[in-house]
């Protein structure tokens, strides 16, 4: 993804043209033969969805597939439904696919999780996957009352009006990295990205793009509305250009002068190796969006750009926004950039803010939220894996935890007080993972990755969940003029320090409590097998933070899109949370097991049956579902 070597890709000289539906903005492009043509900057910070769907479209196993079916199935009893663990309520309704084994995933897997609350109704509650469930990625749907009773709906994205590709109907291939929200009308709203694939994977030239608004009105996310509104189109045929890493936020504060207004933000990866981020607004509860408004505004705080030009400004590679309002009707959005300078081995990048006070029409420019350290590059640390992805290494000789992970921000507003604002991040140099413990920065991989030293040594490096607050209305910040090294960490347990936390997701109670959840590996044997859990912590002054364990008991590491070894590469970029008097934190977990035939079934004298298998590495092969659970606030 990211960066530092200016070593990008020769442009070909072919043109073509961009259209940015909603406001109808036009530019002129350089074409690029193949599929999707990024440079190496764009490609460090293209998200892990995107990044895994064009460049493992076929599935690492599938590109490789096996002869032989896989070893070491176990018959099982397990009719591949399995719901609950204690509290811990499995969302998605549907029963496991059954994939060949190497498709594994494929038709089974849901990641990326996103949920929301009806202000009107809090126990009312909508949630969004990145869902396999027909093979390639959708943009999934669930609805549920209490946390604990729930129902898929299905998102009607088959196609939507195609007057922008020059034809009546497109058909996406793919879609996903999903965001849900309500409204004060209690009108339920959904975020899909969509796209094509291009002729590497399907027989279609096409690799349009684009993000489309669901509305679910009258009955709590069980329909949406056909087809899906356009917030932004990019007609494609030549890999050039992309729009990636959608988030979706609405005003739903009752008296805000933008109230109900809907605004959605992403990355657009240009064909001149920018990676700028927009925003589209919508008034009229969806039915139409505004032209796309420029976020990334430019700022001295980006001091470099790689050689690559600057027609929005110097702030010109970002990704991971995410747009959030005041009770004010201020829109911030949040987001990772790398125009920052570095010098000898140190790889920080920064986070920046910006805001709106005239419902999205205009921003501000950059505020420094804090510098952060991303997550380390996996093949450096972790043998047999492919270049260009960070990943969460456990620590000691064992190399299985290998799934794509980065770092990004996510913030909110005190409902009680609009001037105080936090966000929260990733940071893999924190207070308790730096030189002093031996966690040394050690500049970056050739393909631009973060590397450190103390990676595998247990008590050196870790993630941690950082928090920087302003006081003023997001002029300044905490973490402004801080450093990592000193700024308060969410995770506090005694004793806790050398373990892992990432893909974290805060909001505020309605009594202005921040509340944090996040993937966690303080329990048991979690830092060393690699196993997760989850936790959710919540503070009443954003300062001193306690802590929840969300699991009922460790999930093992994925197997879903397995590497040769067996070890999944895949459970998203993110996850979600809501929260009032409670918390609802909502994750991928890998608790179920995974079905295939059982070897030796289904011939013409021996019917077909199902078994449990395991990977090469013994581990058994087991499932991705969402998971949440209703949490009392520590």
């Amino acid at each position: 993804m990211k960066r530092r070597a200016p070593l990008f890709f020769g442009l070909l000289l072919a043109l073509g043209v961009l259209v940015l539906a909603g406001g109808g903005v036009t530019a002129t492009k350089t074409a690029r033969a193949n599929d999707l043509q990024l440079t190496k900057l764009q490609n460090r910070i293209l998200s892990g969805f995107a990044g895994f769907e064009f460049a493992q479209g076929l599935g690492a196993s599938e590109k490789t597939a096996k002869k032989d079916e896989a070893k070491n199935f176990v018959p099982s009893g397990d009719d591949g439904c399995r719901s609950n663990y204690g509290n811990n309520i499995k969302v998605n309704q549907n029963c496991l696919n059954i994939s060949d084994t190497d498709l594994q995933g494929r038709a089974q897997a849901e990641n990326e999780t996103a949920i929301a609350l009806d202000p009107n109704n809090p126990d009312q509650l909508v949630a969004a996957s990145n869902d396999y469930l027909r093979g390639d990625g959708t943009c999934g749907a669930h609805w549920g009352h209490g946390a604990d009773h729930w129902n898929d709906s299905t998102m009607p994205n088959g196609f939507v009006r195609g007057g922008f590709v020059g034809s009546a109907r497109e058909y996406f291939q793919a879609s996903g990295d999903p965001s849900v929200a309500w409204d004060t009308k209690s009108n339920a709203y959904y975020s899909c990205q969509m796209f094509q694939r291009g002729p590497a994977t399907a027989n279609n030239p096409d690799l349009s793009s684009g993000i489309y608004l669901f509305r679910s009105t009258g009955n709590n996310g069980a329909s949406w509305n056909f087809t899906g509104r356009p917030v932004i189109q990019d007609p494609d045929t030549t890999g050039a250009t992309l729009i990636d890493k959608p988030y979706m936020t609405v005003d739903n504060h009752a008296g805000s002068p933008f109230q109900d207004r809907i605004y959605v933000t992403w990355t657009f990866f240009d064909s001149d190796g920018t990676a700028y981020l927009y925003e589209a607004w919508s008034n009229d509860y969806g039915e139409h969006f505004s032209a796309p408004v420029l976020v990334s505004t430019d700022s001295a705080l980006c001091n470099q750009t790689f050689g690559v030009p600057t027609p929005q400004g110097r702030c010109n590679e970002n990704q991971d926004s995410d747009p959030f309002t005041g009770p004010d009707g201020a829109l911030y959005v949040v987001y990772t950039n790398y125009n920052n300078a570095v010098s000898g081995a140190d790889n920080r990048n920064q986070i920046l803010i910006v805001k709106s006070t005239d419902g999205g029409v205009t921003f501000s420019s950059p505020v420094k939220v804090s510098d952060f350290y991303d997550l380390p590059d996996c093949a450096t640390y972790q043998a047999g894996q492919d270049a260009g992805r960070a990943c969460v290494p456990e620590k000691g000789s064992q190399q299985d935890s290998v799934f794509r992970a980065n770092n990004y921000p996510s913030g909110s507003v005190d409902p009680k007080d609009a001037s105080r604002i936090a966000v929260t991040f990733g940071s893999y140099i924190n207070r308790d993972s730096n030189e002093s413990n031996g966690c040394v920065p050690a500049g970056f991989s050739p393909f631009g990755q973060n590397r450190f030293t103390g990676v595998k040594t247990a008590g050196a490096c870790n993630n941690k969940i950082l928090v920087s607050v302003s006081t003023d209305g997001g002029s300044t910040f905490t973490g402004t003029t801080s450093d990592p090294r000193t700024e308060p960490v969410v995770n506090q347990d005694p004793g806790q320090s050398t373990t892992d936390q990432w893909w974290q997701w805060s909001t505020t109670s309605k009594d202005g409590k921040l509340v944090v959840s996040y993937y966690d590996r303080q329990y048991g044997s979690d830092e060393t097998t690699g196993t997760m859990d989850f936790s959710l912590s919540s503070s009443k002054d954003w300062a001193a933070f306690k802590t929840k364990r969300v699991t009922s008991s460790s999930m093992p590491l994925p197997t879903e899109f397995p590497d040769a070894q067996g070890n999944g590469t895949f459970i998203g970029d993110y996850t979600g949370l809501a929260a009032w008097d409670a918390g609802y934190p909502i994750w991928s977990d890998t608790r179920n097991a995974d079905l295939a035939l059982c070897p030796g079934t289904g011939t013409s004298t021996t019917p077909p049956d199902n078994c449990t298998f395991s990977e090469p590495n013994g581990r058994q092969a087991n499932d991705q579902d969402i998971y949440t659970a209703k949490v009392g606030l520590p």
